[in-house]
């Protein structure tokens, strides 16, 4: 079977990404179920594109389709530090989705924890998850980063410096960054690219504040775009044009 890139000639712009998806994002559309069986396959079959066309993959997820920490802490009356890690053990969970459907496809999976449970996961060791990819393996990287008061953006944030990432692709709803919610305003009008410096001043919240410093100090750069649109991983890492570039 032929791959996008050898059907097109064009080859990757990024040869190492960190994807950043939402646990929101594997919500089921139709029931509502943390875990929707139909967007979890549609996921993984992008996910497959991309790996096909020798592109090395890692992914970070999120937890708040099942429990989200700062919810739990404002809403629910849970500590704070408990809430959190209740949201990294949801990672986990969804981590453990992605990869049994992923292996099903025929994709080799690893999934790393920051939190060591090792007949789960492999603990994050970072000189063997860049083996990994080398090797044509996707990482998962699950339990944000092991500590309370950091959010999985955070997690992407780190995990693409440690790796030397090319680029973070955060996946959203939206088709980019505007200067104000297009789902409020009509005239909202949408970037295609920033700085980090024009982000900063215009109070654009690509990320939250501690992933967005990382992201600035190290110099990765962050790429908004709709995961649902068709083909929109495989656009990101052909460097089409497609959301909003922060860099």
């Amino acid at each position: 079977m032929e791959t996008s890139e050898s059907q097109s000639g064009a080859k990757p712009k990024y040869k190492r990404i960190v994807l950043k998806l939402s646990g929101e994002m594997l919500r089921s559309e139709t029931s509502g179920e943390p875990i929707g069986g139909s967007v979890l396959h549609r996921i993984c079959e992008s996910l497959k594109e991309v790996h096909a066309m020798g592109v090395q993959v890692a992914l970070v997820v999120g937890g708040g389709n099942i429990f989200r920490g700062l919810t739990g802490a404002t809403r629910k009356g849970i500590d704070r530090t408990t809430g959190d890690f209740m949201g990294m053990l949801s990672t986990v969970v969804n981590g453990l989705a992605l990869m049994d459907c992923l292996e099903k496809m025929g994709v080799p999976v690893r999934v790393q924890s920051a939190i060591p449970m090792k007949d789960v996961a492999e603990p994050f060791i970072l000189r063997r998850a860049v083996r990994h990819m080398e090797k044509g393996r996707l990482v998962i990287f699950v339990a944000g980063t092991g500590n309370p008061y950091f959010s999985t953006d955070t997690t992407a944030a780190l995990r693409a410096s440690e790796i030397n990432a090319d680029i973070i692709l955060k996946a959203t709803k939206v088709d980019g960054i505007y200067d104000k919610d297009p789902n409020e305003y009509s005239d909202a009008v949408k970037y295609e690219k920033l700085s980090f410096l024009e982000a900063l001043q215009k109070r654009i919240s690509v990320m939250d504040s501690t992933a967005f410093s990382l992201c600035l100090d190290n110099q990765v750069p962050i790429l908004v775009f709709p995961l649902e649109e068709a083909g929109s991983i495989r656009k990101a890492v052909m460097g089409d044009k497609i959301g909003t570039l922060v860099h």
